[in-house]
Formats: C-alpha cells, sequence, structure tokens
C-alpha cells in the first residue's frame, strides 16, 4: 500500500502532467460556453414548444444561430491552440520562467506548423480538438527549450530603469527567435520529405487509434476503476488520470457536437464513451456516486440523529447535490476504509456497464453536450443528451442501483463502528 501511494503521488506531482492537466482545466470553461452554444443552437422540442422554431420567428430562418456559431469558432474550433498556449504558459510557471512568453511563443510555433489551404488559409481543421496531441508535444518541448535558453543566460539584458514588460520582452527575444527557426526547419523537413503535416503523422499513428479504444467499455471501466482506486488512498484520481484521458476524450465529445451541430440526432452520433458520459452517468454526485451513498446512509440510519454516519451525510448533503464529495470521501471517511473499498469502486464500475448498454442499445440517446461539472444530477441527464428525459430515467435508474449496492456496505460500517466504541468504552 504504501508503495502504490508513492507511486501514484510520484505520478500525480509529475510536473508535465501537472501541466497537462492544469492546461486543460484553464480553457475549460471555454470548452463548457462552446457546447452549451451548439446545444441551444440545436434544443430540442420540449412537449407542444420548440425553441428553434420560436427563434427563427423571432429573428428569421437561422440568424439568431449565428451568436452559437460564433462562439464555437472561438472555442472549440480552435481548441489545440488555445491548449497549446495553457499548457506552455502552466509549465513555465512551474519553473519560475516567464509563462506568457513560452505561451506565445508555444502558440506561434502551433500556428507555423497548421498546413495551409490552397487559398493561403489556415486549415482550420487541425486547429480544434484534432491537433490536440501536437499541441500538448508542442508546449512541452518549446517550454523546455525556452527554460533551458533562459536559465544559459542566453538572453539581452536590459539597463536598470527599463519597466518590467520591456524586460521581459527582450529577455525573450533571442529564445523566441531560436525556437521559431527550429519550428520553421522541422516544418520544411516535414513538407520536404514526409510530404504531410506533423498534424496528420500524429493523428494517424497516436490519437485516432487512442480515441477508437477510448470509445469502448473496457476502457471505460479500466478510467473508473483507477480513478476510484486512487481515491481510495487519498490520492485525487481525476487529477492524476485527468491528463491521460482528456486528450482522448474530448475529441470523442467534439465529433459528436460537431454531428449533432449539422443536424445529427443524439441517438446517431457515434461515440458512447465520452467525458460527459462518464460525469453524468457514472460520477452521479461526485467520484463514487457518493450521492447514493448519503442517500443510503438516510435509509440505513433513520432514527439515530447523531450517529457519525449520519451527521456526515447531513454535512456533505448539499455540496454532494453540485458533486462536491471531499467532505463524504474524507468524512465518512471512504479513503483507507476496507468497509467501502468494494463498493466505492464496484458501483462506478457497474454504472459503466449499464450506461453504456443502455445507451449502446438505443434506449437512451449519447452525450452531445459539456457542462459544467458542479452541474446537479437530473439536470445534467436531460442536457448532456440534447434534451431527453431518457437520459434523467437512466441516471435514476443509476442512482437507485448504486443505493442498492451501498446500503450492506452502510450496515456493516454502522455495526463495526458501533462495536469499535463498545471495545473502546
Amino acid at each position: 500500500m504504501q508503495k502504490f501511494i508513492e507511486i501514484a503521488g510520484r505520478i500525480g506531482s509529475q510536473r508535465h502532467l501537472v501541466a497537462v492537466r492544469d492546461g486543460f482545466v484553464a480553457i475549460m470553461p471555454l470548452i463548457i460556453v462552446g457546447s452549451l452554444a451548439i446545444l441551444i443552437n440545436n434544443f430540442p422540442p420540449f412537449g407542444a414548444f420548440n425553441f428553434v422554431e420560436w427563434m427563427n420567428g423571432i429573428f428569421g430562418e437561422g440568424n439568431w444561430q449565428a451568436v452559437g456559431g460564433s462562439i464555437w469558432n472561438g472555442t472549440f474550433a480552435i481548441l489545440g491552440l488555445l491548449v497549446t498556449f495553457s499548457i506552455a504558459f502552466n509549465l513555465a510557471k512551474s519553473y519560475e520562467v516567464d509563462g506568457l512568453a513560452a505561451g506565445l511563443i508555444a502558440g506561434a510555433g502551433f500556428i507555423m506548423l497548421v498546413p495551409v489551404t490552397s487559398d493561403g488559409g489556415l486549415d482550420m481543421g487541425w486547429l480544434g480538438t484534432q491537433g490536440l496531441f501536437v499541441g500538448i508535444i508542442l508546449a512541452l518541448v518549446v517550454t523546455e527549450l525556452f527554460r533551458t535558453l533562459i536559465t544559459s543566460k542566453m538572453t539581452i539584458k536590459m539597463p536598470e530603469g527599463v519597466p518590467d514588460g520591456v524586460t521581459r520582452s527582450f529577455e525573450a527575444l533571442i529564445p523566441a527567435v531560436l525556437i521559431l527557426i527550429l519550428v520553421g526547419f522541422f516544418q520544411a523537413m516535414m513538407t520536404v520529405f514526409a510530404e504531410k503535416s506533423i498534424f496528420e503523422v500524429i493523428f494517424n499513428m497516436i490519437q485516432e487509434p487512442l480515441q477508437g479504444l477510448g470509445n469502448t467499455l473496457p476502457a471505460a471501466m479500466l478510467v473508473s476503476f483507477l480513478n476510484h482506486l486512487l481515491w481510495f488512498f487519498g490520492l485525487h484520481g481525476t487529477n492524476i488520470i485527468g491528463s491521460v484521458i482528456e486528450p482522448v476524450y474530448l475529441p470523442l465529445i467534439e465529433e459528436n457536437l460537431n454531428l449533432f451541430k449539422s443536424g445529427m440526432s443524439a441517438f446517431e452520433v457515434p461515440n458512447i464513451v465520452t467525458k460527459p458520459f462518464l460525469d453524468s452517468f457514472v460520477f452521479i454526485g461526485g467520484s463514487g456516486t457518493t450521492i447514493a451513498l448519503l442517500i443510503a446512509v438516510f435509509v440505513v440510519i433513520r432514527r439515530e440523529k447523531n450517529h457519525p454516519y449520519r451527521q456526515v451525510a447531513k454535512l456533505s448533503a448539499p455540496a454532494g447535490l453540485f458533486n462536491i464529495n471531499e467532505p463524504v470521501i474524507f468524512g465518512l471517511p471512504i479513503v483507507l476504509n476496507p468497509v467501502m473499498l468494494i463498493p466505492f469502486i464496484l458501483v462506478p464500475v457497474t454504472l459503466t456497464i449499464t450506461s453504456y448498454i443502455a445507451i449502446a442499445t438505443g434506449l437512451v440517446p449519447r452525450t452531445v453536450a459539456i457542462l459544467p461539472w458542479t452541474t446537479p444530477p437530473i439536470l445534467s441527464g436531460y442536457l448532456v443528451t440534447g434534451g431527453s428525459f431518457r437520459g434523467v430515467v437512466l441516471q435514476l435508474f443509476n442512482l437507485a442501483l448504486a443505493i442498492v449496492m451501498y446500503i450492506p456496505f452502510v450496515m456493516a460500517g454502522a455495526r463495526m463502528l458501533k462495536r469499535n466504541e463498545g471495545n473502546a468504552k
């Protein structure tokens, strides 16, 4: 156990993985806004009320949807570029060098590598999620080069009294020139020898196979298992594996969003396993589906108002409604609690299976929106499926199943707690 904690802790604090994780976290508001814009543009009828037709009647056919389209262009359409800047910025800050300069240089290098269309414009297809892996790799490499050049004093020194902003700009000048020249040579060699861009090479070799693997039930079960195993040892499983799964699952939901935007129904889009799939149907109330655990505590312990489990559940419930579950994970506790190990891992893995089957068989639409992770259950099930109450039904079914699975372990934990208190007395 100690060895596992040590290894997982090192992985979770590894500088480059932390930068990748924080880079995605920083742009998450833009991802959510872009997702919601497309959802609103294609909002399904609600009974007799058709939102899209109502808006068309006010603003004209499709005119109002240009707003959502513009939001998409500024968010999902340039996601690769945004991630490149954000990761480079966070990695440079961890080294205590100029994060803004590193981010700008990495962003400039990313643009240099993007293929040019026949009319001289940038190929927008690679500025988005299809360029994620190139952006991640480029951000890490460029920042390491930038740090090395800065610390080796290959900079222009300005006299005292010069404003800090001007000083930082000139310090970054020589590193920027050298790095962008290297990127330019690399692009030229790719054009001459490979006759294709690095984006196409990386996408065909790495990103496409990983996306195909990620959109499977075994991969989803593995992600769910590892996430909760890490949490059991007190390690933030979501953060530790986030830097690995984000580049895989974001392109999958982006593909669903694009097709939904073009008029395809949520039942027809191709990808089942996405980040919203896990957030909305598996991690209900947070990792471990702990909102079901709280309900199970209230069901099992009804009469003892001052029971420790019930007190923790009462304090944790308000936050649990918004998927914030640290109070119950560390307060019950679940961390290093052998009684809770089995349900805390088994429940999410089971819900991964039930959710996958329900969507794969066509009982529930596939996910077509990214929501804030604090979106309460029921509302999230409705929205991520493009406005379908079948998503709500799946959440309710999963929640009921999770409560039933947690109840025996809550009873066992309460008996063990009572026995320990008796022994102590």
